[in-house]
């Protein structure tokens, strides 16, 4: 009477839910892994994240390992042929995983419900993603939500999250193991090495996650609802990706976060803190993918389809590079470039002005941000891109248009986020920073700067851009 544990986006053996009920099932555990781009549809994991998965693998079957058991990879084109598969290989009765959201997945795993029951085993989902499902949050008439204020109100209205499970000591492993693959046979890491800065940037893995969340809370947390917009302070968790993957779980966060607060005093209601609406801002995105499937790839405000886009390959692809000429708009895409991460206050000004500035499709940058983003999250990605757009749930309205010099001045108003992405602006003095073509041609000299050559000319005119959306909105 052994057990399959699928694993899916819950790469931690801490706080999860479907190995806790195949541990109190009892008998063997057999944890595998299926890697199955193809039923991922349009959105498989992108280059960044197939990184992070990899790594992610290596630190969940060393986990396993530590407790007797080992993790089974195999690479699959059908899910419910593998699973059926490895039943009969390991004579399973019952096969238990963690829920995705995300539409093809949910589609997938109702068929692969339907054909392992019909073949006789018990078969379970659980929730280790999220603090609420996203049918368990409904409006006052039983619908969805589409304004985050009033969806976190009546999230917390609800029973607090319970208390995350301690992760096992021991995962009873079969008589005899099935085959597995070796991870490298999937091959994730990229041939050629473009991932090294990923790899200084990040460490993967749930202890990598535990130790992100402890720093934070100790040197970050009480500072975070005035510096969460500055991009060179070290004020964010970076916990987006481990969350992503299911390293760590968001009722970890929930009550770490209430023993820190609590602890210290600092908070009257610590569930009102910043960090954990954030935290709620990644729910929210969940329970709108949830209900609104089709927003990957149309805007949920229907009449944004219509909207007259100018598509261009160059000037996206100038937008990708970070040659804009807008230095806190091209500091953020290197960032995302070289780390796979971008603060989140850039993302807004850099989806900002491919859209307005440049009026390329939402869809183009959620794109490129879903290939380089190692916290490529369909729910998240879409709602930022719609958000900034206009086009989605509780959206800032289109006219709202950030002004890259503006936005650069108010939120890096020494340089040192610029200065670390550009450094071949580095030498410009402040006041000329956020707007190196204004300089006088001695401070260029000086800073070394030959507009057009070190650095690029604008590709727009702000202000002329501007209006150019403006006008498009109106013909809308």
């Amino acid at each position: 009477m052994s057990t399959l544990l699928w694993f899916r986006l819950d790469l931690r053996v801490a706080d999860n839910p479907a190995l806790a009920a195949a541990l109190r099932a009892g008998g063997p555990v057999v944890p595998v892994y299926l890697w199955s781009p193809a039923e991922e549809g349009a959105w498989a994991p992108g280059g960044a994240s197939r990184w992070w998965l990899h790594a992610s693998l290596a630190r969940l079957g060393e986990a396993l390992e530590q407790r007797g058991s080992r993790l089974i990879v195999r690479s699959s084109e059908d899910a419910v042929a593998s699973l059926r598969e490895l039943a009969r290989e390991t004579g399973a009765t019952r096969l238990y995983w963690n829920r995705r959201y995300e539409p093809a997945l949910i589609a997938r795993d109702q068929r692969v419900k339907a054909a392992l029951r019909a073949q006789g085993l018990e078969v379970a989902s659980f929730n280790s993603a999220l603090l609420h499902e996203p049918w368990e949050v409904v409006t006052k008439s039983g619908g969805p939500f589409q304004v985050f204020s009033a969806f976190w109100r009546q999230c917390r209205t609800l029973p607090e999250p319970v208390e995350p499970l301690a992760a096992p000591g021991h995962v009873p492993p079969p008589a005899r193991w099935p085959g597995s693959l070796a991870l490298e046979a999937l091959g994730l890491v990229p041939r050629i090495d473009w991932a090294q800065g990923l790899a200084s940037t990040w460490s993967p893995g749930s202890a990598g996650a535990a130790r992100r969340l402890r720093e934070f809370l100790e040197t970050a947390f009480e500072g975070y609802s005035v510096e969460r917009d500055f991009p060179a302070a070290p004020s964010t968790s970076r916990l987006s990706p481990h969350l992503h993957f299911g390293e760590i779980g968001p009722r970890e966060i929930w009550h770490a976060t209430r023993r820190h607060a609590s602890g210290r005093g600092r908070y009257t209601s610590w569930r009102d803190s910043q960090f954990l609406a954030e935290v709620g801002w990644r729910e929210f995105a969940h329970h709108l993918l949830y209900h609104f499937p089709a927003t990957p790839e149309a805007p949920l405000r229907a009449r944004y389809a219509r909207f007259p886009w100018a598509p261009d390959a160059a000037p996206l692809a100038a937008w990708q590079r970070g040659a804009t000429g807008y230095p806190i708009v091209d500091a953020g895409m290197r960032e995302l470039w070289h780390s796979g991460w971008m603060h989140n206050r850039v993302r807004m000004i850099a989806a900002s002005f491919l859209v307005k500035d440049l009026l390329q499709p939402w869809s183009a940058g959620a794109r490129w941000f879903w290939d380089t983003l190692v916290d490529a999250d369909l729910a998240s990605n879409t709602l930022g891109w719609q958000w900034v757009a206009g086009s989605g749930a509780d959206a800032a309205p289109f006219f709202r248009i950030f002004n890259p010099v503006t936005q650069g001045q108010k939120f890096d108003p020494t340089g040192a986020y610029v200065r670390r992405w550009i450094p071949e602006l580095a030498a410009l003095d402040d006041v000329w920073l956020h707007e190196p073509w204004m300089a006088p041609p001695e401070a260029l000299r000086a800073a070394r700067v030959v507009l057009g050559r070190t650095y690029p000319e604008p590709l727009v005119d702000h202000a002329m851009a501007r209006q150019r959306a403006l006008e498009a909105l109106k013909r809308l």
